[in-house]
């Protein structure tokens, strides 16, 4: 049986950029579970990791946390404002 996929999620201009704002992204076949980090290199946007937020199942996290089958996991941009 299939593992249950990570539902990935975007936000602001990672969104736009992107063109979709959600999408399950299928458990990958490899050895240790992938990293919020690999994820992202492999969406190829231009947006630099270190100037993100990560969230994972809704709680900040960090690029090197290892997921879990139907974790949610979700990019912000940063916000300005005032």
């Amino acid at each position: 049986m299939a593992a249950a996929p990570i539902r990935l999620r975007l936000f602001a201009s990672l969104r736009e950029e992107a063109g979709w704002e959600q999408q399950d992204w299928p458990w990958p076949d490899q050895n240790q579970p992938p990293t919020p980090e690999q994820i992202w290199r492999s969406l190829g946007l231009t947006a630099s990791l270190d100037d993100l937020r990560i969230a994972v199942n809704f709680e900040f996290a960090g690029r090197q946390q290892p997921l879990q089958p139907g974790d949610e996991l979700a990019f912000l941009s940063p916000i300005s404002g005032g």
